[in-house]
């Protein structure tokens, strides 16, 4: 299996750590994470994707590894975030790449798109939304109220986001067997959420978020006129992305297919292998990724053992259940 460096780079005075994996010369892909997370959430998964691509992992500055200067020395929006990527994927010598976006990864890799919409040439979404219909009433009234109108009483509100209860329910809610969450990624989020002027900076992203649903007839505009394909691969019990997200990708990507895990919103951490073979049967079909090295994963039944090769299947899945048949 591949190794993944673990690398940093100095961006205008600030450190964007990454990580890397693959051959330079394959075709690329950029993950980006959501919250409360970082490149961390994709430890294991790169190894499984660098025989195919290049795999870059970067960590969004006020996140991970990357710097998190204050708010009075860093504009922290999803525009900037976009724009560091953007130039580290520039810097990297990176100009064409498939994303795979998760969370608050979606809107960076939106503003990468619609930035360059030549650029992009596959969108793997794992519960991250680009339409209204994905977002869960409950979870998102405090976000919105705070992005109408910013004030400590909008503030107060969403400080329990940052504290342990909320970000340990993010990895379990959804997972019919929470005992197959690793307590080390919330853990690890926990220690960087911690880190001087990071709280500040998480309540200016979550004020900035609701520049977000405005891009999203731009990114629907994007996804029909460049036919970009897509895997919406999602856990279906997420409470704050709901699986409608996932299916209204067809709308503007007839062609897309749609997976549906019996996860929640980190579903990576527990179907790792189901969003591996989908990961990988879509690039197959797209032709996307190193055809010299494609893998292609067998099948397997109720019990985990191997029966017929995989293939690839179009349309919604749920459950991954063709993956496995």
């Amino acid at each position: 299996m591949a190794r993944v460096h673990h690398r940093s780079i100095d961006i205008d005075g600030l450190t964007v750590f990454y990580r890397e994996a693959g051959a330079r010369e394959a075709p690329a892909l950029v993950l980006l994470h959501g919250y409360p997370t970082s490149s961390h959430m994709f430890r294991h998964l790169m190894p499984r994707l660098a025989e195919r691509f290049h795999v870059i992992a970067p960590d969004h500055i006020g996140f991970g590894f990357s710097s998190a200067p204050p708010v009075d020395e860093f504009d922290y929006t999803f525009d900037a975030l976009a724009e560091v990527t953007r130039t580290l994927l520039a810097r990297l010598g990176v100009t064409r790449y498939a994303i795979y976006v998760q969370d608050y990864g979606a809107p960076i890799g939106w503003r990468l798109a619609l930035a360059d919409p030549g650029a992009i040439v596959g969108v793997i979404s794992q519960n991250g939304n680009a339409y209204e219909e994905g977002f869960v009433p409950a979870f998102w009234a405090p976000i919105w109220t705070h992005a109408e109108q910013r004030n400590a009483a909008s503030e107060a509100a969403l400080l329990p986001a940052l504290g342990r209860e909320a970000v340990e329910w993010q990895y379990t809610h959804g997972e019919p067997d929470v005992s197959l969450v690793d307590p080390d990624a919330w853990e690890h989020d926990l220690a960087l959420l911690a880190r001087p002027g990071v709280p500040a900076a998480q309540l200016a992203l979550f004020a900035d978020y609701g520049t977000n649903p405005p891009l999203y007839p731009k990114v629907h505009d994007w996804l029909r006129e460049r036919e970009v394909p897509v895997l919406a691969v999602w856990g279906r019990n997420d409470e704050i992305f709901a699986p409608a997200g996932a299916s209204a990708f067809a709308k503007d990507s007839p062609a897309a297919d749609v997976v549906l895990l019996d996860g929640g919103h980190f579903a990576l951490e527990t179907h790792l292998d189901e969003v591996t073979e989908a990961i990988l049967m879509w690039a197959d079909r797209h032709s996307l990724g190193s055809p010299a090295s494609r893998i292609r994963l067998p099948a397997r039944d109720a019990t985990g053992a191997a029966t017929a090769p995989a293939v690839p299947v179009k349309g919604t899945v749920d459950q991954g259940a063709a993956l496995l048949s």
